[in-house]
Order: C-alpha cells, then sequence, then structure tokens
C-alpha cells in the first residue's frame, strides 16, 4: 500500500472524477495515496463504504476507517499534500463547508458532460 495508507476512490469513468485524481496524483508526490475507482470492485469493497455511496461522490478512507465523501474529502486530501495544505484553510472559514458541499453536489449531478482542465 501507500505511504499513510489513506484511499481515494472516484469514479473511473467519469472524465472530470479522472481529471481531479489526476491533479491530486501529481501533487501526491511523496505517495500518500492509492487511487481506487470504484469500479474495481474488490478493492474499492475492501475499504467498507457501500457501493451507492462510492458512486455518488468521491471518498477518501484514512486507515483507521473514516471516510470523508465529496467535498469533505478536499481538506483531508490538501491536508496530505506535501505544500498543499494551505489550500484547505479557506474551508475552514464559516459557511465554508456548506457552500462547498453545495457547490459539490451541483457539479457531482451533472460530472458527467463536464471536464476539468488539469493545470500544473
Amino acid at each position: 500500500m501507500d505511504g499513510d495508507g489513506a484511499t481515494l476512490i472516484y469514479d473511473g469513468a467519469c472524465a472530470l472524477c479522472r481529471d481531479a485524481v489526476e491533479l491530486v496524483r501529481r501533487w501526491d508526490r511523496a505517495g500518500r495515496f492509492t487511487y481506487v475507482p470504484f469500479q474495481d470492485g474488490v478493492r474499492a469493497a475492501a475499504t467498507g463504504v457501500p457501493l451507492p455511496a462510492l458512486a455518488a461522490a468521491m471518498h477518501l478512507v484514512l486507515p483507521d476507517g473514516r471516510a470523508y465523501a465529496g467535498a469533505d474529502a478536499a481538506p483531508e486530501i490538501l491536508r496530505r499534500l506535501p505544500g498543499k495544505a494551505w489550500l484547505a484553510a479557506p474551508l475552514a472559514l464559516p459557511g465554508a463547508m456548506a457552500l462547498a458541499r453545495r457547490l459539490y453536489a451541483w457539479i457531482a449531478a451533472r460530472r458527467r458532460c463536464a471536464v476539468l482542465p488539469v493545470g500544473g
């Protein structure tokens, strides 16, 4: 497994999801995550998160079993990326996570028709 045992589960059939994971992969120079498309049934099931939940949102599953879904995964992912923890700070502002959750839900509902431009 990877450096800290965190697993990032995503929709491997979704271009937007794959692009987001590719960005995290590029930032993850320390190899802190294992990347698993939820379509990899055996590895995804090993996380203990039900398949319908995995199909609905990206998940970060930690070695202790805690799981973060959708927008709630973002600050946890950023805190584990070398040099990127500062990007999580705005999400700690009052109301920011509520807004992030709404935005994530809106994007997730339309993700099959969207493409995220991946930059450095």
